[in-house]
């Protein structure tokens, strides 16, 4: 059994200016994401499409920027509207007070996607031709976020066996019994193990929206299983079935991600340079 060992979340302090390793853990991400994008400019079919000049560092940069927008602006609406409506119906203000917490995946999923809309349109590129792009180099922000978690303290998981031998104490969470590490299982899960599967499948050319669907199959069966770990929300606890939150918004994320990948077309659309 282990305890928790009670990581100071400021990384740095100079006089009033504080920096957390939450903060930190988001910047890795971001920089993560521009590493693996223009890497990922040497994977068909956008290494062809480079070579033609319709795609470029650039647009990594621009996606990149957008993303940081769709993850901050999504994750919060949706931690608002999917986790506490009551609360921010009647206490509006505080959905803008990002800096007390509270981000969903979905959410910042469902905004990265309508960001990727506006840069789809604005490019004139085919949108799913650029999901399939965003796609890889999602998880290891997600690896990174988890780490956050864990120094945080937050999101514990579920009481274990005394016998395990990582089970681990998290007095914050108000009991002395062990419990899981769930912040490192959806590391290791949604982070390096979809990583590795997804960057590897990537690496060939696909059929379109494959990718992508790859990832929602992928991402909605790691957390899924992942929140069989983790202690439910107080002010939530079990739904129906005995599912979390997290758990029914993943069923509709793994059906999609079925759909998306069967239905993928014979051939992909092409664009031209200008």
């Amino acid at each position: 059994m282990l305890m928790y060992p009670h990581i100071d979340p400021i990384a740095l302090q100079i006089g009033p200016l504080a920096i957390h390793w939450y903060g930190l853990t988001y910047l890795a991400a971001f920089g993560l994401f521009y590493f693996l994008g223009t890497r990922r400019l040497g994977h068909e079919p956008y290494r062809a499409l480079a070579a033609q000049g319709v795609w470029s560092r650039k647009d990594v940069e621009d996606i990149l920027f957008l993303g940081v927008l769709g993850v901050i602006v999504g994750g919060r609406l949706g931690y608002c509207l999917f986790y506490k409506p009551g609360y921010y119906l009647t206490h509006p203000l505080e959905i803008f007070m990002v800096w007390q917490g509270g981000m969903s995946f979905h959410g910042g999923l469902l905004g990265v996607i309508g960001s990727m809309v506006w840069f789809a349109k604005s490019r004139a590129r085919p949108f799913w031709q650029v999901m399939d792009f965003v796609a890889p180099c999602v998880p290891t922000g997600l690896a990174a976020g988890r780490v956050g978690n864990f120094i945080n303290g937050e999101l514990w998981g579920r009481f274990s066996s005394p016998d395990l031998p990582w089970g681990m104490v998290f007095p914050q969470s108000g009991s002395m019994l062990p419990r899981h590490p769930s912040q490192v299982y959806q590391f290791l899960l949604e982070g390096l193990l979809l990583f590795v599967v997804l960057w590897l499948y990537a690496r060939k050319d696909r059929l379109e929206r494959r990718v992508s669907a790859v990832f929602l199959i992928g991402y909605g069966a790691m957390r899924f299983i992942a929140e069989y770990f983790r202690e439910p929300d107080d002010y939530l606890g079990l739904l129906a079935f005995d599912m979390s939150m997290g758990q029914w918004l993943c069923v509709p994320m793994i059906a999609f991600g079925i759909w998306l990948y069967l239905s993928a077309p014979g051939r992909r659309q092409t664009v031209s340079a200008a």
